[in-house]
């Protein structure tokens, strides 16, 4: 009977003695898939920053090499004291270069801001309609560049949100400048602007362009990922447009939304809230 005892003892020393070392193999192999999938994520934020910065290097580097070179056809059109027709239309492209040269530089300090949380808005009631109104003006010309049809749906009377004006310009902007670039010549591009429920008001840009997968549309949402993205190669631009849209919306307490599909087109939609109610003053009651 001892011995039988004796038995099952070294039986349940050997069961915990297997348990435990079970217990500390995977918890050894749960640490060490953790650590790869932290090395992966590592290499391919590092990759991505990688071909962003590359890809910037191309995009600054061009509107350079145009302001240097149309400076030096001035300089040389100046030294030969000779008048030129042609020194109005160089400057011409050295304000243009200028401008998209800020551009580019406004997005990477917008995002850099952004994800070190430092971001401000300067918010007031604002008309929506008048804010979709001016957008519409600064990009007309270049859908009609394109012969891109543009159809506004705006409810008539739109309600005041609380905004920072020139950063909202700055979503719908950005939207709209993506649904001309990626859509073809004759294409179609709706804007419709509608208020909700609770007084906020939503904003949807819809185009019949190339169009995106679900994955390219989470590269287009990640900040330095739309470098990787097949549908913006051969297209200019940082790849920064969308995250800081999407960023600017949320800052605002709003909701910013992708519905896409290759071949079919983009709807991009986003979302205003309406001013917080006033809260109720309470007035001492003096017998009066």
């Amino acid at each position: 009977m001892f011995g039988h005892k004796a038995s099952r003892g070294r039986r349940k020393s050997l069961l915990a003695g297997y348990s435990t070392n079970l217990g500390e193999l995977m918890s050894r192999q749960r640490s060490e898939v953790a650590l790869r999938s932290a090395k992966i994520e590592a290499d391919m934020a590092s990759r991505t920053k990688s071909e962003f910065l590359a890809n910037m290097s191309h995009e600054l580097r061009t509107p350079l090499n145009a302001i240097i070179g149309f400076s030096e056809f001035i300089q040389h059109i100046a030294a030969s004291g000779k008048p030129s027709e042609k020194t109005g239309e160089y400057a011409t492209h050295i304000a243009g270069a200028g401008r998209h040269l800020l551009n580019i530089i406004s997005d990477i300090l917008d995002i850099a801001k952004i994800e070190s949380g430092t971001f401000s808005l300067a918010t007031e009631p604002y008309d929506v309609r008048e804010l979709v109104d001016a957008c519409i003006v600064l990009i007309e010309p270049r859908i009609r560049e394109k012969k891109q049809v543009l159809e506004i749906k705006a409810d008539p009377s739109l309600p005041e949100v609380p905004v920072d004006a020139r950063r909202i310009k700055q979503v719908l902007i950005n939207l709209l400048s993506n649904a001309h670039k990626f859509t073809g010549e004759g294409g179609r591009i709706v804007l419709v602007a509608t208020q909700t429920p609770d007084g906020g008001v939503t904003i949807a840009v819809a185009d019949t362009g190339i169009g995106m997968t679900k994955e390219q549309i989470s590269h287009a949402l990640t900040p330095f990922g739309q470098v990787q993205a097949s549908y913006a190669r051969g297209h200019e631009g940082t790849g920064l447009g969308l995250p800081i849209a999407a960023a600017l919306t949320t800052l605002h307490g709003g909701e910013f939304q992708i519905f896409s599909e290759p071949g079919k087109g983009t709807t991009v939609f986003f979302t205003l809230p309406p001013a917080a109610p006033a809260r109720p003053q309470h007035v001492q009651d003096q017998g009066l």
